[in-house]
């Protein structure tokens, strides 16, 4: 690691002389090989939600959500509307390209465009696609526009530090584990404490190769079985 002083010999940050704010990103369809991505709609996207989410046999996917479950397809409208109506969380429909129904959900929120910053959260992926291609590409597509196309130097994510499948995706995805906030927030009537998880903008090509690389239609077998899982690919 390079070190860096000022002129009173203090230890201080990497200089950044040509750095500028980045844009706050604008709402815009991210195209995938097995998923699009669409700025929520909840008149477009609403109902086919409803009936992903609803198709779950408990509400347990709403554990460690602020938000959830939802008893009938009304109750989830009513919150539907919320999220289209918000503008950091910017919330995205996960369209299943074989379907074209929306099967899930996901945003982009905590963006700090000064500093390059942006966090994903409120991943709400349905039984439809949990553990498929469209998952692990969902994120990769947000990924690669908040990195190559808005050019953020970093990119969190966060959960319930009891939340152990989500911590376990962070690590798949490629996240680096950084510390537990204690006592970070209180939700559904209990307190939280806070894993953090980031990726910055020097590790993003190698991430994005393991992505790319295990996205591909010669990684899976015609049964749809990947060949090399992604920390592989990721890896090599």
């Amino acid at each position: 690691m390079t070190h860096y002083s000022n002129s009173s010999g203090q230890p201080i940050g990497a200089p950044q002389p040509d750095w500028q704010a980045r844009s706050f990103p604008e709402p815009r369809v991210l195209q995938g090989r097995y998923c699009r991505l669409e700025p929520f709609n909840s008149e477009r996207h609403g109902h086919d939600l409803a009936a992903a989410y609803l198709s779950a046999p408990d509400g347990s996917d709403w554990t460690y959500m602020f938000s959830g479950p939802f008893a009938n397809e009304q109750a989830y409208l009513g919150y539907a509307r919320q999220l289209e109506a918000s503008r950091d969380p910017q919330h995205y429909a996960v369209i299943d390209l074989t379907t074209l129904k929306a099967v899930g959900t996901l945003a982009l929120m905590r963006i700090v465009p000064e500093h390059g910053v942006m966090e994903v959260g409120h991943v709400a992926f349905s039984p439809l696609m949990k553990r498929s291609r469209l998952s692990t590409e969902a994120h990769f597509l947000l990924m690669a526009f908040a990195f190559d196309e808005l050019g953020y130097r970093r990119y969190e994510w966060k959960c319930d530090s009891l939340n152990a499948p989500s911590g376990r995706a962070a690590l798949r995805l490629g996240f680096t584990f950084e510390g537990t906030f204690r006592q970070a927030i209180v939700y559904k009537g209990r307190s939280r404490d806070t894993q953090w998880y980031s990726i910055i903008d020097g590790e993003w090509p190698q991430v994005k190769q393991g992505f790319t690389r295990w996205l591909a239609e010669e990684n899976f077998s015609p049964e749809g079985q990947q060949h090399s899982a992604l920390e592989v690919l990721r890896a090599g």
